[in-house]
């Protein structure tokens, strides 16, 4: 089981190297987090984008490009996705990541029947794992970056894909903490309700590999002595490893307040395509893309 992030890396060095295809990857945070990533032996880069563009930021830091293959495209980001794609389709690489382009580019690639990339589950989704001072161990957030209002059959799909990131983390039973505002249904609340329903599809077996309870406000989620305080006896309360939350806006804000104000740190890719896509926010500073780097050459 990996408890950290280092441990992370640990585990990504120790299986065989694998290609890396970067779309638009005229980017400086990208490029430092595949320098240590390559230094790493974790793996090969594959990048795609204004050749010019990538030489010069890799020489302003020390990044040799020695033997590194780099399939030169000037025009903008959307072009620089299909190309990192179809290689990917070709067998070229193992891992598709997100550079410098806008994550609707890069998704529009990956999803487009005819070109995009095999889609194993019938919904893709995001996982994000991290690492908090505030908490005893790593723990996933999802979907905060692709399903905007999931429904419940959708939601049920999204837990699927966590647990299996999960698993292949060595976290055989994951504990799923399906986020609301308050501990009690409420009709008039969604994410309460499908909190409810969510916990009686896995009592019943249409949700496995994990234990689902909720609703949980967050600190409910994370923190045993507050759920003991109300009254919630829960073993997931306190101790989950998975946060479902309700949509994208509540995900987004709280995936970015954990990075900025939290003193968390992240590793994030999505899951359900036929090769793990690194997808971090342009904001996202090089360690934590090495980071999303390792945790998608673990989950492939």
């Amino acid at each position: 089981m990996i408890h950290n992030l280092d441990e992370l890396m640990q585990h990504a060095k120790s299986r065989p190297r694998c290609i890396v295809a970067v779309a638009a990857a005229e980017d400086r945070h990208v490029l430092e987090a595949l320098q240590a990533a390559t230094g790493e032996g974790i793996v090969d880069p594959l990048l795609v984008g204004n050749k010019l563009e990538i030489e010069e930021i890799a020489h302003a830091i020390g990044f040799s490009l020695k033997g590194i293959k780099i399939v030169d495209h000037a025009g903008d980001g959307a072009a620089s996705a299909r190309i990192a794609v179809s290689m990917v389709r070709a067998g070229e690489a193992d891992i598709l990541m997100k550079g410098g382009v806008s994550t609707g580019d890069l998704l529009k690639a990956v999803l487009d029947r005819e070109s995009g990339l095999r889609r194993e589950e019938q919904l893709l989704s995001h996982v994000a794992f991290f690492q908090s001072p505030y908490y005893h161990k790593l723990f996933c957030v999802t979907d905060v970056a692709m399903n905007i209002a999931p429904n419940l059959e959708e939601k049920a799909q999204i837990i699927n894909n966590a647990v299996r990131a999960c698993q292949l983390m060595g976290i055989e039973t994951p504990k799923v903490a399906v986020a609301a505002a308050v501990e009690k249904v409420n009709p008039k609340m969604e994410a309460t309700v499908h909190a409810a329903l969510l916990k009686e599809m896995n009592l019943d077996g249409r949700i496995g590999g994990c234990v689902v309870d909720g609703p949980f406000a967050i600190d409910i989620a994370v923190n045993r002595e507050a759920a003991l305080h109300k009254g919630i006896g829960s073993e997931v309360a306190g101790d989950c490893d998975i946060i479902l939350v309700p949509d994208i806006e509540a995900g987004n804000i709280f995936y970015k307040a954990l990075n900025f104000l939290g003193g968390a740190v992240s590793a994030a890719a999505v899951m359900g395509a036929s090769v793990p896509v690194v997808l971090t926010s342009r904001s996202d500073d090089e360690r934590s893309k090495l980071f999303s780097i390792a945790l998608a050459a673990c989950l492939r």
